[in-house]
Order: C-alpha cells, then structure tokens, then sequence
C-alpha cells in the first residue's frame, strides 16, 4: 500500500508567496527574490511530506498565480497580444501579464479571463484557442521542479494538468471549430515534457482529468481514448496516475477504468458510494488510489469509517494494489492547525474536531499504519482519540439550537415571494428612487489601504480602543462618500472599511461560526481568503451592517445601497458543517439575512445588495443533480430578499461564471438589478441575458477590477455599446466587474471617473437618438 499527496497549498505557512508577488508587482523585490521565495516553500513542502512519510511527494503542484496558467505557458497557448512582451520581457513578466493585463512601457494590454475552478472558489486563467492552433514547449518549469525535488532526496511524483481536462478548461477565440479539435496538435508537447522527465528518471507521473466525473460527450470520451493509447504506446514504462475529484465516475466508468494507466484515483469523500461499482470491474492491472480524506473541508477524518473503505478494497483487489490518498489537492485546506493557537478566536473543543493540510498529510499516513496487519500501539491510540473526537462533535451542546431549527421548520413559500412582480415594483422603485438612465454605482468595497488595515490590526491588538478606531472608520467613510459625490456616482456605497472579508464579517456576528487566526486558503493569485467555520445552527443575535449603512446614509442626499453577502456564498466560502445537508445550513442563514434586510429598509436604506457570487460554482457538477441543487438555491435567496415594500430595491451580484445554462434560474430570483462580470469576456457573458430577454435591470462590468489596467473612457464606452445592442438602454447599470478592495486609490479614482463619463456619454447619445 502507497500513500501519496495530489497537491498542496502553495501560498506558504504565513502567505509568503502573497506578499512576495504584491512586493515584485509593486516594484520593491526583484524577479530573482520572488522567484527564491517559490523555490523556499517548494522545498519546505516537499521535506513536510517527505518527514510525515508520504511515499510518492508531489513536485509541480506549486505555481506562482494559477496552474491553468502554468500549463498555458508551458505548452505556448499564449494570445498573440501577448507576443510583445513575450519578447521584451522576462518569462516571469509575461506570465505575470498574462494573469494581470499589463499598461506601462506604452504597452496597454488586457488580462486573460479568469473563471471559477469547478465548484470551488479557486479561480483559475482560462487558455485562449484559435483553430489549427499550434503548441509547443515554451516553459520548463515542470521538469525543473523534477529535477529539484529528485536533488533533494524527494520521490516526486510530477503533477500534470491533463491534457483533455486542459483543452476542456478552455474557451474558443473564434467559431467554427471545438477545441477538442486540437488533442493531435497537443499532445506532441505533453509527449516531450514526458520524454524530458523519464529522461530525468521519473518514475509516476499524475495527470489530474477532473473532467472525467463530469458529463462528457462521445468525442470527447472517444479522444480520451485516442490520447492516452498514443501516450501509453510512447511509454510503455511510465506509471500514470489518472487523478479524478469532486464527483464520481459514474456513466465514465467503464471509460475511466480501461485507460491504459497504472492507477485511478477516485474521490471517495464526494462520492463514497462508487467504490462499489469501481471494485466491480476494476481490471487486474490497475490498482486503485482512494481518495478517503476531504481534501475541501477542514473536519477531521473518521479513521473507523475510512478503514472500512480501505478494507472492502483490499480484500478486493490486494494490499499492492492500493494507494491511499485526500480526495483532491489540499490546495483547498489551511496549511497547518498548529498555527492556531489563540484560544479566544478558536476554541479547543471546536478546534479538536479539525484537521489543517499538515494534519490531514499525518492522517494519510496513520491511516496506512492503521490498514497494516499488526499497527502499533500509539497508532492504535490515535484510532481511539479520533474516535473519541468524533463523538464528541456529535453530542456537543455547542451545535444544536432548537429555535433556529423550529424557525426553518415553520418557513412557508409566502417567505420567498415579493409583494409585487418586478413591472410593478420597477414603477414604485422608480418614482421614489429617480434614478437617471445608465445609473453609476459600485459593487461594495473600496481599497483597503495600508493604513485601514493598519487601524484594524492595531484595534485587534488593543493599542486602538473601540472609539478610536470607529472615529477612523467614520472618516474614511465619509472621504469615499463625499469623493463619489464629487465624481458624480448615482448610487453610493459606504466602502466597508470595517470588514475583513465579505463572508468572514457576516460570520463573526453569526451564531454558529468559528473563526481562525491562519486559515488562509487562495483564491486566485496572490489573494487569499480565510474562511469562517460554520459547526452548528446559525442565527443573528445583533444587527449587522445598520449602524455603517445608517452612518453613511446620513452623510449625504444620494441613495446609499446596503451591502449584504447572501446565504449562498456565505455557504460555498465557508468550511461547512457535514453532519447536515447543505440545504438546510443555507435556510438558516437566509433567514438571518433576511432578518438583516429589513433592519436596513426600516433604517430608512431602499437600495440594499445581496451578493450572490457563489450561486453559479455551487451548481453540482452533473447536470442530472441542478434542479434540486438550484431549486433550494433559489429559495434561500429569495427568503432572505422577500421581505421588504416593493420601494425598496433588492440587487445581487455574480461573478466570474457562465449564466447560459442557470438563466432561468437567476431570473427566477427575481432581484431587481443583478450586476455581473463581463469586460474580460468582452460582454460575451452578457448573451445569456440577451438570449432570454432577461426582464429585470442588469449592470454588465464595464472594467476589470481583478488588474491595475485601468482602462479608457472610450473602452468602457465600446463596451456599454455592445451591452445597449443586447439589452435595452432602460435596464442597464454601470458598474464595475466586482469590489474594489483590492485596488489601489490612483487607478481606483481614474478608473471610476472614466466610468462615469462613459455613463453621461451613453446618456447623451441616447438621448439624442430619442429625439
């Protein structure tokens, strides 16, 4: 029996590669500093499993920004808008540029799209392809992180997006062609990285195919066929791992399983019940890595449920025949649970119940000892401590909330609808509202500067007493009030410069949430998010956000809009509770929210968002799964928005998804605006909207707030023409793609102020074709 890793958080113990990156882009590090700040947690990695006593360590599962994009540049998928800097610039550079968009030097060059990571909350870079595309090596890095890992004394096992999972990942530039099309003219440089790493002396090779528990069409089954014969009669000696997560193989079975590769890894924490079927038909030469520990969760593993599963699998297929492994890259976990030690931001009885990606390594490893034939007596201890630790979880009293749980009990579908449908309420909002045509606003948040993170860590530390730090936040707010005044905004926001995070804030005033000091996960680049913990019933013992929206509401004479995350993504972007569905976890904090929504309208704000990024990525990954998925989905927005007068206007955002196939649903949420990604795809997102004749009022992103580009008047013009030719002029907003916490205050105040003389300029034009 084998253990092995299939990938691990890259962003270092304390967000070393965060703040490295954020140095070099800000010009303060060299190219050669961010680049020995990789290699120092690349090794330190490696020695952690190494130590722990994995058997196969994983080498390339680290990556500067995205491992989509790693493999884009590896195989020179890269946009010939891109080629001038390709040559000027360094490969760091352009990789960098490829991810962020790149504006000095006279160079004005936008970022690749960037999309959400299946049903994760990892964003990834999506490859661009033309037909007749051409491919060949342009980066390395995946043989010199062999090459490293086997000087350090490492049994590396490469890790290899897979070459249809990366096709699939893909969008086509142009009609006219699938770009399943271009397998033939891939593989030869998936062949030569082969050939330079068994030249090396590799031995295992992983080709991570998460595409094979999805839907997949004929051609595609048939092409997976074709590449992996072609690869496998190139190298007959290799051993391939072929890694599939987050659903079962199901209808692939029969394909998955008679790949010529050495050993299926199948993600048994999603899809407990396909080892059955897998064992089934499994053949003779393939032996059967079990995904068994939750590579997405921060719970401890049942070691007694786990061993069942390695049991039934080894009297099936044999001892040899088994690896044992998480359910998917830990790149979705923590680093570590040891970092935890401040016991008033984590209690040790919740903290006993959790296991971070070091801990979750360790339990990989103990749970080989434990399927040995004679494991020793302090493996034996720790079966009976975990054991011990699942039980206590079950009973504790901390979980359970009887009133929360009559409250959802008694919810009926009045709960989830409007007084009003939207053509009525559309008419109250308006008369009260008086909103212009094209009306400017933005999604939330404005840039956290050094010194608003400053005041809150020192507030944390208690060198800021609470008034003190209040007196802070009020001036800031009020700066960002009077400045979108100045500039000429239409609907204000107050800036959240009280908020950590858009789920953590909302957790930390919620029963039923636990929080860490460390927690961090990525989220795309070098942005990391902490999740909250959500272990028992949820409600909302306090206001939330009144006292800042009511504060910024006085300040000024323009509508200030209300900003609340909705249940579902406060749901998908916390560590969730697994001893529940999903369904009634996202119930109960719907009915917080909406206890917070009319808090807010009764404060006099008419203009209140729930944000709803999430909506899209937690769409289960088989179709056949949506409908009860999106009908509990639906309904728990709807809860917590159905509760105030027809005056007051609920809006939503989403981001970085494909709405094709949900339209119907998001019109079925019924908000009176949605705002939307759209500048990377170039509004193409949009014609899903325009397709369904989407009734409601809608704001497509007008700029890219996820790079420093900022971009022209006349571009974000273009593109709220390409909106106006697709959805009529009295249903847009303009707005940008999503928050701007991230972004700096120079580019923020030249970005928004082109926004608004996009906006006037639409309005003119419009008017002038009316008379």
């Amino acid at each position: 029996m084998q253990t092995h890793i299939l990938g691990y958080p890259r962003i270092g113990s304390n967000r070393e590669l965060k703040k490295a990156c954020e140095q070099y882009w800000a010009g303060k590090i060299t190219s050669d500093e961010v680049l020995e700040v990789g290699k120092t947690i690349t090794q330190n990695n490696w020695k952690l499993q190494q130590e722990a006593g994995i058997d196969l360590v994983p080498c390339n599962d680290f990556s500067y920004y995205d491992q989509v994009l790693d493999m884009t540049l590896t195989v020179g998928a890269i946009p010939e808008r891109y080629q001038e800097i390709a040559f000027k610039k360094s490969e760091l550079d352009l990789y960098f540029a490829m991810a962020r968009g790149f504006q000095k030097d006279g160079l004005d060059i936008t970022a690749m799209e960037m999309t959400k990571w299946f049903d994760t909350n990892y964003h990834y870079i999506v490859p661009e392809f033309h037909k007749n595309q051409e491919f060949k090596l342009f980066s390395n890095k995946i043989i010199q992180e062999y090459i490293s890992a086997k000087q350090a004394g490492i049994n590396a096992k490469p890790v290899i997006i897979g070459l249809l999972t990366y096709l699939l990942l893909g969008k086509e530039k142009e009609e006219g062609f699938d770009r399943l099309d271009l397998a033939k003219n891939l593989l030869p440089a998936y062949i030569q990285i082969l050939k330079e790493l068994e030249n090396h002396g590799a031995e295992y090779i992983q080709f991570d195919e998460p595409f094979l528990a999805l839907d997949l069409t004929e051609k595609a089954k048939e092409t997976y066929q074709f590449i992996y014969a072609e690869i496998r009669k190139q190298f007959p000696n290799l051993k391939f791992i072929i890694a599939t997560y987050f659903e079962g193989l199901k209808d692939n079975l029969s394909l998955a399983t008679t790949l010529p590769i050495d050993v299926l890894h199948i993600d048994l924490v999603r899809c407990p019940e396909q080892l059955d079927e897998v064992l089934n038909i499994i053949p003779n030469t393939l032996s059967l890595s079990l995904g068994i520990v939750d590579g997405r969760n921060i719970w401890k593993n049942d070691f007694s449920q786990s061993l069942n599963l390695i049991k039934k699998t080894v009297e099936k297929i044999g001892l040899e025949r088994v690896f044992i492994a998480p359910s998917c890259s830990l790149l979705h976990a923590p680093f570590d649970l040891d970092s935890e030690k401040n016991e008033d931001i984590l209690s040790p009885e919740i903290k006993q119940w959790m296991a971070f990606a070091k801990q979750k390594v360790n339990e990989i490893v103990i749970l080989k000892k434990l399927a040995s034939e004679n494991p020793d007596y302090s493996t034996l201890q720790k079966l009976a401590e975990s054991k011990k630790s699942i039980e206590n979880r079950k009973i504790s009293t901390l979980i359970h909330n009887q009133d929360v749980k009559n409250r959802v009990d008694v919810t009926t579908e009045d709960d989830t609808q409007r007084n009003s449908p939207f053509n009525i309420r559309k008419e109250t909002q308006q008369s009260v509202l008086n909103l212009p045509l094209f009306p400017t606003t933005t999604i939330g948040s404005f840039p956290q500067t050094k010194e608003v993170r400053n005041w809150r860590s020192k507030f944390k530390k208690g060198e800021l007493n609470a008034q003190q730090y209040d007196n802070l936040l009020k001036q800031e707010t009020e700066r960002t009030i009077r400045w979108q005044e100045e500039i000429g905004i239409d609907v204000l926001v107050h800036g959240e410069f009280e908020r950590n995070d858009m789920v953590e804030y909302f957790g930390e005033q919620l029963a039923g949430f636990a929080f860490t000091q460390n927690g961090w996960v990525q989220s795309y680049g070098s942005r990391c998010v902490k999740p909250p913990v959500i272990f028992g019933d949820v409600h909302r013992p306090n206001p939330m956000t009144v006292y800042w929206s009511e504060y910024a509401q006085s300040l000024t004479q323009k509508w200030v809009k209300g900003m609340l995350t909705g249940p579902v993504t406060i749901l998908q972007w916390s560590f969730v509770r697994d001893d529940q569905p999903r369904s009634l976890t996202c119930k109960q904090i719907a009915l917080a929210i909406r206890d917070e929504v009319n808090d807010l309208e009764k404060a006099g704000i008419r203009i209140i968002q729930i944000d709803e990024p999430a909506i899209r990525e937690g769409l289960p990954l088989r179709k056949s799964d949506w409908q009860n998925y999106l009908k509990w989905a639906v309904e728990t927005f709807r809860i917590s928005a159905s509760g105030v007068e027809d005056a007051t206007q609920i809006h939503t955002h989403m981001c970085y998804s494909e709405f094709n196939d949900i339209i119907q649903n998001i019109a079925d949420m019924d908000a009176d605006v949605i705002t939307i990604e759209c500048s990377r795809s170039q509004m193409e997102l949009l014609n899903a909207f325009a397709d369904f004749k989407y009734p409601n009022e809608i704001g497509p992103g007008v700029y890219d707030i996820h790079s420093p580009r900022v971009p022209s008047k006349e571009e974000m013009v273009e593109l709220l023409k390409k909106a106006q030719a697709v959805i009529p002029a009295q249903q847009l907003w303009v707005n940008p793609d999503c928050g701007l916490k991230t972004r700096h205050w120079d580019e923020t105040e030249k970005a928004l102020i082109a926004m608004v003389e996009a906006s006037r300029e639409m309005s003119g034009e419009f008017a002038l074709q009316r008379i």
